[in-house]
């Protein structure tokens, strides 16, 4: 099976309807991905079929879950899952920081290539970086524990937003060194199709 055919049945089994040009811009994305990974080591799947299951369909599998305004991907790294949801749904504003200068380019270069106007890439530190508004939903996918995920992050925040953590098993051990004043509003466990794994997705906000 081709990775375009495989991308096809996987947003079929997750019940999403993409224009053929998003589809492309998806492989695209994944060609990109892999012409920069010989050089810089963005990812350790190569193997194309693995990257639309790991990479493609794992990020786009937490969208029905995210609320339709500006979202910030922290520790972006190769741009999951801020890109391929940016690509899934340009009417959001999607902003990627990452630390590593490597990554930032590339991050850089894909939204350039890929035509993405919805995305801003950034080379920052998020505990140290401070923008002019905040973010009602922050995503972040294996950056951190929960707990340092919110400590880092919790400047960032807008009020009455939330943090999104993709996570595999659910991480009861983390839930419970969760900061004071923060707890898990929901959790969901996402099936993503192609991939036999366990994914899922903590939600977290300010408690009352």
């Amino acid at each position: 099976m081709t990775p375009a055919a495989r991308l096809d049945r996987g947003l079929a089994g997750l019940g999403i309807a993409l224009p053929a040009d998003a589809r492309q811009r998806l492989l695209d994305y994944l060609a990109l991905l892999a012409k920069w990974n010989a050089v810089y080591n963005l990812t350790a799947i190569r193997d194309p079929d693995q990257m639309v299951s790991n990479h493609l369909l794992d990020s786009l599998a937490i969208i029905r879950f995210l609320p339709s305004g500006p979202l910030l991907d922290v520790g972006a790294g190769a741009g999951l899952p801020g890109i391929p949801v940016a690509i899934a749904r340009p009417a959001m504003a999607v902003t990627l920081v990452d630390s590593s200068q490597k990554k930032a380019a590339f991050l850089q270069q894909a939204a350039a290539e890929l035509g993405l106007a919805n995305v801003t890439a950034l080379h920052a530190r998020v505990e140290s970086w401070h923008p002019g508004s905040l973010f009602p939903a922050i995503v972040s996918r294996a950056f951190a524990e929960l707990a340092d995920f919110v400590r880092l992050t919790r400047h960032l925040l807008a009020p009455g937003g939330a943090f999104y953590a993709m996570k595999g098993r659910r991480p009861a051990d983390e839930i419970a060194r969760l900061p004071q004043g923060f707890r898990v509003r929901e959790s969901f466990e996402v099936t993503v199709p192609e991939l036999d794994a366990e994914r899922c997705l903590i939600v977290i906000e300010a408690a009352p």
